[in-house]
């Protein structure tokens, strides 16, 4: 089966994200390594990291995944911005290997007032540096993107012309964000159309580059370009499209991440949890 988790809040440490995850009955975890809103983060302290691993092992949730910061752009024509997105990635990247987190998950970045091809090229030149210094046992997971604005990674050719530019290919794989590639106008609806885009992935990008996804309904239509998550089964996507990757067996031990609204709900008068909620409506679409 595949490993279902979403992402969590460290507030009040790194170890409390897996413990909120052993509770909702999850597989796995996705993390921030620190406040995504500030460049830099205080220093992980080694007894910290040590209390990170001692908990996993104690809670059996394995395949802990890191989301960048959301002020990295790697894309950026701006120098100075670009100086300091590249960085603070290395320092997440660090920061993932303090952790012994194998995998961090990215977005290409917004090539803003340049060309896209020139972000683009901005995008795998960065990694060129990044990776000659960051931590070796690290690999990056470039994320499928709706494309809203001038976002870069909507399409699987743009996420195979980084991985062709960049000179450490075989540290970069693909987290493919189920809202994201509808809003980007993949439509998986059926089926058919389905195995229409996995096949398309296989051929320009390599489905074996494909190590995690996102499970996230979305809010706006198929070709949309909006990035906006929906809990499973209340927005456009629908919930039987999800069956199709959770039972395919190409992707039977591959961790894949809610990051779907938080809170409560109230079903049939009893207030739930709304990571319980999807949860309980994947695992029931596992066959």
């Amino acid at each position: 089966m595949p490993k279902i988790g979403a992402h969590q809040s460290i507030s009040g440490g790194l170890e409390k994200a897996i413990l909120i995850s052993k509770d909702l009955g999850f597989d796995t975890v996705q993390i921030f390594s620190k406040n995504s809103n500030q460049w830099k983060g205080a220093p992980i302290k080694p007894e910290a990291a040590a209390l990170f691993q001692k908990t996993l092992k104690e809670t059996g949730i394995s395949d802990p995944l890191i989301h960048d910061s959301y002020l990295i752009n790697l894309a950026s024509p701006k120098s100075d911005l670009l100086e300091k997105s590249i960085a603070a990635f290395t320092e997440e990247l660090n920061r993932a290997a303090q952790l012994k987190i194998r995998y961090v998950v990215m977005h290409p970045g917004s090539c803003t007032t340049d060309t896209r091809e020139n972000g683009l090229k901005r995008v795998a030149d960065s990694f060129n540096t990044i990776f000659s210094s960051a931590a070796p046992d690290v690999h990056v997971l470039l994320e499928t993107t709706a494309g809203q604005g001038t976002n870069l990674g909507n399409r699987f050719e743009e996420l195979a012309f980084i991985i062709g530019e960049c000179s450490f290919a075989d540290r970069l794989g693909v987290c493919l964000d189920t809202c994201h590639v509808f809003a980007a106008g993949y439509d998986f609806s059926t089926r058919k159309k389905y195995e229409e885009m996995m096949e398309e992935f296989d051929r320009i990008i390599g489905i074996a580059r494909l190590k995690a996804f996102h499970l996230n309904d979305s809010v706006k239509g198929c070709g949309s370009r909006v990035d906006r998550h929906e809990a499973i089964g209340y927005g456009m996507i629908g919930k039987e499209p999800f069956g199709f990757f959770l039972n395919d067996p190409r992707f039977k031990n591959h961790p894949m991440y809610l990051e779907t609204p938080k809170g409560e709900t109230e079903i049939d008068g009893k207030i739930f949890d709304w990571d319980t909620v999807n949860l309980k409506t994947l695992r029931n679409l596992i066959k």
